[in-house]
Protein backbone atom coordinates (compact mmCIF):
# COMPACT_ATOMS: atom_id res chain seq x y z
CA UNK A 1 0.00 0.00 0.00
CA UNK A 2 1.23 3.73 -0.85
CA UNK A 3 0.40 6.65 1.38
CA UNK A 4 0.61 10.30 0.59
CA UNK A 5 1.07 13.18 3.06
CA UNK A 6 0.05 16.51 2.29
CA UNK A 7 1.13 18.80 4.91
CA UNK A 8 2.45 22.30 5.97
CA UNK A 9 5.81 20.99 7.61
CA UNK A 10 8.66 22.83 7.17
CA UNK A 11 11.51 20.80 5.66
CA UNK A 12 15.11 22.33 4.78
CA UNK A 13 17.96 21.28 2.44
CA UNK A 14 21.58 21.00 4.52
CA UNK A 15 24.56 21.96 2.55
CA UNK A 16 25.38 18.34 1.08
CA UNK A 17 21.84 17.80 -0.28
CA UNK A 18 19.81 16.48 2.92
CA UNK A 19 16.90 17.05 3.24
CA UNK A 20 15.46 17.01 6.92
CA UNK A 21 11.88 18.43 8.43
CA UNK A 22 10.60 19.41 11.69
CA UNK A 23 11.20 16.75 13.81
CA UNK A 24 8.12 15.17 15.34
CA UNK A 25 6.50 15.02 12.16
CA UNK A 26 9.96 13.53 10.76
CA UNK A 27 9.51 10.69 13.47
CA UNK A 28 5.92 9.61 12.88
CA UNK A 29 6.46 9.15 9.15
CA UNK A 30 10.14 7.23 9.77
CA UNK A 31 8.14 4.90 11.99
CA UNK A 32 4.97 4.28 9.10
CA UNK A 33 7.31 3.42 6.87
CA UNK A 34 7.53 0.35 8.07
CA UNK A 35 3.72 -0.51 7.11
CA UNK A 36 3.74 0.89 3.44
CA UNK A 37 5.71 0.59 0.54
CA UNK A 38 5.87 3.65 -0.57
CA UNK A 39 5.24 7.17 1.16
CA UNK A 40 5.04 10.48 -0.46
CA UNK A 41 5.10 13.80 1.75
CA UNK A 42 4.36 16.48 -0.37
CA UNK A 43 5.65 19.86 1.97
CA UNK A 44 6.63 23.10 1.90
CA UNK A 45 10.60 23.22 1.42
CA UNK A 46 12.13 26.46 2.88
CA UNK A 47 15.10 28.28 2.03
CA UNK A 48 16.52 28.95 5.47
CA UNK A 49 19.39 26.96 6.88
CA UNK A 50 17.62 24.03 9.09
CA UNK A 51 17.15 24.22 13.15
CA UNK A 52 18.29 21.77 15.41
CA UNK A 53 15.31 20.16 15.89
CA UNK A 54 15.18 18.91 12.50
CA UNK A 55 15.69 15.56 11.41
CA UNK A 56 15.94 13.38 8.56
CA UNK A 57 14.07 10.44 6.37
CA UNK A 58 15.62 6.69 7.51
CA UNK A 59 13.99 4.49 4.99
CA UNK A 60 14.06 5.05 1.18
CA UNK A 61 10.46 4.34 0.69
CA UNK A 62 10.08 8.15 2.02
CA UNK A 63 9.61 10.70 -0.80
CA UNK A 64 9.56 14.32 -0.30
CA UNK A 65 7.86 15.77 -3.03
CA UNK A 66 9.01 19.85 -2.10
CA UNK A 67 6.27 22.64 -2.71
CA UNK A 68 6.72 26.65 -2.50
CA UNK A 69 6.07 27.85 1.42
CA UNK A 70 2.55 29.92 1.44
CA UNK A 71 0.95 31.29 4.43
CA UNK A 72 1.91 32.84 7.30
CA UNK A 73 0.79 35.83 9.62
CA UNK A 74 -0.95 39.46 7.88
CA UNK A 75 -3.21 39.75 5.24
CA UNK A 76 -0.68 39.47 2.21
CA UNK A 77 0.73 36.06 3.27
CA UNK A 78 -2.92 34.95 3.13
CA UNK A 79 -3.61 36.45 -0.33
CA UNK A 80 -0.43 34.23 -1.73
CA UNK A 81 -2.54 31.16 -0.28
CA UNK A 82 -5.22 31.98 -2.72
CA UNK A 83 -2.91 33.04 -5.93
CA UNK A 84 -1.03 29.67 -5.38
CA UNK A 85 -4.32 27.16 -5.10
CA UNK A 86 -3.84 26.25 -8.53
CA UNK A 87 -0.17 24.72 -7.60
CA UNK A 88 -1.32 23.64 -4.53
CA UNK A 89 -4.21 21.60 -6.42
CA UNK A 90 -2.17 20.11 -9.10
CA UNK A 91 0.83 19.10 -6.95
CA UNK A 92 -1.61 17.10 -4.90
CA UNK A 93 -3.51 15.73 -7.71
CA UNK A 94 -0.25 14.06 -9.43
CA UNK A 95 0.28 12.67 -5.75
CA UNK A 96 -2.46 10.98 -5.14
CA UNK A 97 -2.55 9.65 -8.60
CA UNK A 98 0.68 7.73 -7.13
CA UNK A 99 -0.82 6.13 -4.30
CA UNK A 100 -3.82 4.55 -2.67
CA UNK A 101 -4.53 6.31 0.60
CA UNK A 102 -4.06 9.86 1.45
CA UNK A 103 -3.34 12.02 5.08
CA UNK A 104 -4.07 15.61 4.85
CA UNK A 105 -2.81 16.99 7.89
CA UNK A 106 -4.56 20.05 9.47
CA UNK A 107 -4.91 22.88 10.15
CA UNK A 108 -3.14 24.57 7.99
CA UNK A 109 -3.46 27.71 5.32
CA UNK A 110 -3.75 25.21 2.40
CA UNK A 111 -6.53 23.36 4.67
CA UNK A 112 -8.99 25.79 3.80
CA UNK A 113 -9.15 24.82 0.51
CA UNK A 114 -8.06 21.26 0.16
CA UNK A 115 -10.46 19.90 2.39
CA UNK A 116 -13.33 20.69 0.29
CA UNK A 117 -11.62 20.01 -2.66
CA UNK A 118 -10.68 16.25 -1.52
CA UNK A 119 -14.29 16.33 -0.28
CA UNK A 120 -15.85 17.30 -3.31
CA UNK A 121 -13.68 15.73 -5.76
CA UNK A 122 -11.44 12.99 -4.73
CA UNK A 123 -12.65 9.38 -4.82
CA UNK A 124 -9.10 8.50 -2.66
CA UNK A 125 -9.38 6.48 0.48
CA UNK A 126 -7.65 8.41 3.21
CA UNK A 127 -8.09 10.59 6.33
CA UNK A 128 -7.28 13.87 8.39
CA UNK A 129 -5.15 14.61 11.01
CA UNK A 130 -6.19 17.54 13.08
CA UNK A 131 -3.42 18.72 15.49
CA UNK A 132 -5.16 21.52 16.78
CA UNK A 133 -7.09 22.15 19.99
CA UNK A 134 -10.71 20.30 18.80
CA UNK A 135 -12.63 22.41 21.33
CA UNK A 136 -11.10 25.31 20.99
CA UNK A 137 -13.83 28.23 21.60
CA UNK A 138 -12.99 31.19 19.39
CA UNK A 139 -10.05 29.75 17.23
CA UNK A 140 -9.05 31.85 14.00
CA UNK A 141 -11.18 32.30 11.19
CA UNK A 142 -9.16 29.49 9.40
CA UNK A 143 -9.39 27.32 12.17
CA UNK A 144 -13.05 27.32 12.89
CA UNK A 145 -13.59 27.01 9.29
CA UNK A 146 -11.66 24.00 8.81
CA UNK A 147 -12.78 22.12 12.00
CA UNK A 148 -16.51 22.91 10.47
CA UNK A 149 -15.45 21.07 7.06
CA UNK A 150 -14.08 18.22 9.06
CA UNK A 151 -17.24 17.74 10.82
CA UNK A 152 -19.21 17.69 8.17
CA UNK A 153 -17.36 15.52 5.82
CA UNK A 154 -17.38 11.28 6.26
CA UNK A 155 -13.56 10.53 5.87
CA UNK A 156 -11.98 9.72 9.51
CA UNK A 157 -10.59 12.63 11.19
CA UNK A 158 -7.83 11.88 14.37
CA UNK A 159 -8.16 14.81 16.96
CA UNK A 160 -6.43 15.04 20.16
CA UNK A 161 -8.54 14.79 23.64
CA UNK A 162 -12.34 13.14 23.81
CA UNK A 163 -15.41 15.57 23.91
CA UNK A 164 -19.23 15.65 23.85
CA UNK A 165 -21.39 15.30 21.15
CA UNK A 166 -18.13 13.88 19.43
CA UNK A 167 -18.79 12.75 15.51
CA UNK A 168 -18.77 8.84 15.23
CA UNK A 169 -15.59 9.92 12.30
CA UNK A 170 -13.74 11.98 14.80
CA UNK A 171 -11.57 9.38 16.31
CA UNK A 172 -9.50 10.37 19.70
CA UNK A 173 -5.78 9.46 18.93
CA UNK A 174 -2.37 10.23 21.31
CA UNK A 175 0.01 12.02 19.19
CA UNK A 176 3.32 9.42 18.80
CA UNK A 177 6.42 10.62 20.41
CA UNK A 178 8.31 7.46 22.06
CA UNK A 179 9.87 4.03 20.96
CA UNK A 180 9.20 1.04 22.93
CA UNK A 181 13.08 0.86 24.04
CA UNK A 182 12.15 4.58 25.10
CA UNK A 183 9.48 3.60 27.89
CA UNK A 184 12.39 0.62 28.73
CA UNK A 185 14.74 3.51 29.27
CA UNK A 186 12.17 5.53 30.73
CA UNK A 187 11.27 2.97 33.73
CA UNK A 188 14.80 2.63 34.81
CA UNK A 189 14.91 6.40 34.84
CA UNK A 190 11.39 6.86 36.83
CA UNK A 191 12.13 4.14 39.48
CA UNK A 192 15.48 5.28 40.07
CA UNK A 193 14.56 9.28 40.01
CA UNK A 194 15.17 10.97 43.49
CA UNK A 195 12.51 13.98 44.37
CA UNK A 196 14.49 15.84 46.39
CA UNK A 197 15.43 19.36 46.64
CA UNK A 198 17.24 21.85 45.18
CA UNK A 199 14.92 20.53 42.38
CA UNK A 200 14.92 20.94 38.40
CA UNK A 201 12.48 22.57 36.16
CA UNK A 202 12.33 22.54 32.67
CA UNK A 203 10.34 24.00 29.79
CA UNK A 204 10.43 22.83 26.34
CA UNK A 205 8.73 25.05 23.52
CA UNK A 206 8.19 27.80 21.43
CA UNK A 207 9.74 30.60 23.81
CA UNK A 208 6.46 33.12 23.92
CA UNK A 209 4.03 34.60 26.65
CA UNK A 210 1.11 32.30 25.00
CA UNK A 211 3.49 29.33 25.92
CA UNK A 212 3.93 30.56 29.39
CA UNK A 213 7.43 32.26 29.70
CA UNK A 214 6.48 34.98 30.85
CA UNK A 215 4.53 33.36 33.63
CA UNK A 216 7.26 31.30 34.54
CA UNK A 217 9.88 33.96 34.68
CA UNK A 218 7.53 35.88 37.13
CA UNK A 219 6.51 32.89 39.03
CA UNK A 220 10.21 32.35 40.34
CA UNK A 221 11.15 35.86 40.51
CA UNK A 222 8.48 36.14 43.50
CA UNK A 223 9.44 33.02 45.57
CA UNK A 224 11.48 34.42 48.30
CA UNK A 225 13.55 31.39 48.45
CA UNK A 226 15.15 29.74 45.62
CA UNK A 227 17.41 27.82 47.84
CA UNK A 228 15.44 24.68 46.83
CA UNK A 229 15.18 25.40 42.69
CA UNK A 230 18.53 24.19 41.09
CA UNK A 231 17.51 24.76 37.67
CA UNK A 232 15.38 25.99 35.29
CA UNK A 233 15.84 25.17 31.45
CA UNK A 234 14.02 26.51 28.95
CA UNK A 235 13.94 25.37 25.74
CA UNK A 236 12.90 26.23 22.57
CA UNK A 237 13.61 29.60 20.69
CA UNK A 238 11.21 32.72 19.77
CA UNK A 239 11.32 36.56 19.38
CA UNK A 240 11.43 37.28 22.89
CA UNK A 241 14.42 34.62 23.68
CA UNK A 242 17.29 37.68 24.72
CA UNK A 243 14.08 39.34 26.61
CA UNK A 244 13.74 36.40 29.03
CA UNK A 245 17.49 35.83 29.26
CA UNK A 246 18.26 39.28 30.02
CA UNK A 247 14.88 39.25 32.86
CA UNK A 248 16.30 36.03 34.31
CA UNK A 249 19.88 37.50 34.80
CA UNK A 250 18.59 40.78 36.11
CA UNK A 251 16.80 38.58 39.00
CA UNK A 252 19.35 36.29 39.61
CA UNK A 253 17.69 32.95 38.37
CA UNK A 254 19.14 29.90 37.56
CA UNK A 255 18.17 29.93 34.27
CA UNK A 256 19.64 28.03 30.95
CA UNK A 257 18.52 28.78 27.93
CA UNK A 258 20.05 26.33 25.26
CA UNK A 259 17.50 27.46 22.39
CA UNK A 260 16.79 24.21 19.49
CA UNK A 261 18.07 21.11 21.28
CA UNK A 262 17.43 17.79 19.20
CA UNK A 263 15.04 14.96 20.52
CA UNK A 264 18.11 13.25 22.37
CA UNK A 265 19.65 15.91 24.15
CA UNK A 266 15.83 17.13 24.84
CA UNK A 267 15.35 13.60 26.85
CA UNK A 268 18.28 13.75 28.16
CA UNK A 269 17.53 16.84 30.71
CA UNK A 270 14.06 15.17 30.86
CA UNK A 271 16.13 12.21 32.60
CA UNK A 272 17.47 14.80 35.12
CA UNK A 273 14.51 17.07 35.92
CA UNK A 274 11.92 16.41 38.66
CA UNK A 275 8.99 18.79 36.54
CA UNK A 276 8.12 20.33 33.42
CA UNK A 277 6.44 23.28 32.95
CA UNK A 278 4.09 24.15 30.35
CA UNK A 279 1.64 27.07 31.71
CA UNK A 280 0.22 27.48 28.45
CA UNK A 281 -3.02 29.94 27.47
CA UNK A 282 -2.15 29.22 23.64
CA UNK A 283 -4.01 26.66 21.63
CA UNK A 284 -2.42 23.53 22.20
CA UNK A 285 -3.88 20.20 20.76
CA UNK A 286 -2.12 17.95 23.80
CA UNK A 287 1.56 18.52 23.47
CA UNK A 288 4.05 15.83 23.13
CA UNK A 289 6.40 17.56 25.37
CA UNK A 290 3.93 16.09 28.03
CA UNK A 291 4.45 12.63 27.27
CA UNK A 292 7.86 12.48 26.91
CA UNK A 293 8.52 14.14 30.09
CA UNK A 294 6.25 12.34 31.70
CA UNK A 295 7.93 9.30 30.43
CA UNK A 296 10.76 9.86 32.07
CA UNK A 297 9.11 10.76 35.51
CA UNK A 298 8.92 14.12 34.77
CA UNK A 299 6.28 15.41 36.44
CA UNK A 300 3.82 18.24 34.12
CA UNK A 301 3.29 21.09 35.93
CA UNK A 302 0.25 22.32 33.51
CA UNK A 303 -2.91 24.46 32.54
CA UNK A 304 -6.10 23.35 31.81
CA UNK A 305 -6.21 24.25 27.84
CA UNK A 306 -8.05 21.81 25.43
CA UNK A 307 -7.70 18.06 25.93
CA UNK A 308 -4.70 18.64 28.27
CA UNK A 309 -6.22 17.61 31.95
CA UNK A 310 -7.60 14.77 29.89
CA UNK A 311 -4.38 13.00 30.90
CA UNK A 312 -2.81 15.30 33.13
CA UNK A 313 -4.62 15.60 36.94
CA UNK A 314 -3.56 15.95 40.75
CA UNK A 315 -2.97 11.76 40.43
CA UNK A 316 0.19 12.22 37.93
CA UNK A 317 0.82 16.08 38.29
CA UNK A 318 -0.03 19.63 38.64
CA UNK A 319 -2.83 21.46 36.94
CA UNK A 320 -2.30 25.64 37.59
CA UNK A 321 -5.69 27.19 37.82
CA UNK A 322 -6.09 30.20 37.21
CA UNK A 323 -3.08 30.55 35.16
CA UNK A 324 -1.61 33.04 36.04
CA UNK A 325 1.93 34.10 37.69
CA UNK A 326 0.54 33.93 41.33
CA UNK A 327 -1.39 30.90 40.70
CA UNK A 328 1.89 29.24 39.54
CA UNK A 329 3.79 30.97 42.24
CA UNK A 330 1.29 29.59 45.03
CA UNK A 331 1.92 25.96 43.09
CA UNK A 332 5.13 25.71 43.14
CA UNK A 333 5.48 26.56 46.76
CA UNK A 334 3.06 23.97 47.53
CA UNK A 335 4.90 21.72 45.50
CA UNK A 336 8.42 22.29 47.46
CA UNK A 337 6.36 21.38 50.66
CA UNK A 338 5.55 18.06 49.02
CA UNK A 339 7.06 14.66 50.57
CA UNK A 340 9.80 12.73 48.09
CA UNK A 341 6.93 9.35 48.40
CA UNK A 342 3.77 11.36 47.35
CA UNK A 343 6.17 12.55 44.35
CA UNK A 344 7.60 9.39 43.23
CA UNK A 345 4.48 7.53 42.83
CA UNK A 346 2.53 10.58 41.39
CA UNK A 347 5.53 9.77 38.63
CA UNK A 348 4.76 6.63 38.72
CA UNK A 349 1.39 6.75 37.33
CA UNK A 350 2.74 9.67 34.89
CA UNK A 351 4.83 7.03 33.18
CA UNK A 352 2.32 4.94 33.12
CA UNK A 353 0.12 7.71 30.36
CA UNK A 354 2.65 7.73 28.43
CA UNK A 355 1.86 4.05 27.60
CA UNK A 356 -0.41 5.45 25.05
CA UNK A 357 1.95 7.61 22.82
CA UNK A 358 4.52 5.34 22.14
CA UNK A 359 5.01 4.60 17.58
CA UNK A 360 4.01 0.95 17.98
CA UNK A 361 0.71 1.85 19.51
CA UNK A 362 0.17 4.82 17.09
CA UNK A 363 0.90 2.33 13.74
CA UNK A 364 -1.55 0.03 14.79
CA UNK A 365 -4.12 2.23 15.46
CA UNK A 366 -3.88 3.31 11.50
CA UNK A 367 -3.78 -0.11 10.46
CA UNK A 368 -6.96 -1.41 12.51
CA UNK A 369 -9.17 1.74 13.10
CA UNK A 370 -8.11 4.29 9.96
CA UNK A 371 -6.83 1.94 7.10
CA UNK A 372 -9.79 -0.91 7.59
CA UNK A 373 -12.22 1.92 7.08
CA UNK A 374 -10.88 5.16 5.18
CA UNK A 375 -12.96 5.24 1.84
CA UNK A 376 -15.02 8.74 1.47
Amino acid sequence: MKLAIISHTEHYKHPDGTIVGWGPTISEINHLAQDFDEIYHLAFLHPEMPPPSSLPYTSPKIKFIPMKPVGGKGIGEKLKIIANVPSVINSVNKVLQLVDVFQLRTPTGIGVFLIPYLSLFSNKKGWYKYAGNWNQENPPIGYALQRWMLKKQHRKVTINGRWPQQESHCITFENPCLTEKERVIGLQITNAKEFKPPFTFCFVGRLEDAKGVQRIIDAFSSLENKENVNTIHFIGNGEKLNVYRKQCEQRQLPAVFHGFLDRAQVFEIYKKAHFLMLPSTASEGFPKVIAEAMNFGCLPIVSSVSSITQYVSSSNGFVVNPCSAEALRELVLDILKIEENVLKVKASKAYKVAKDFTFENYRHRIKTEILKQSAP
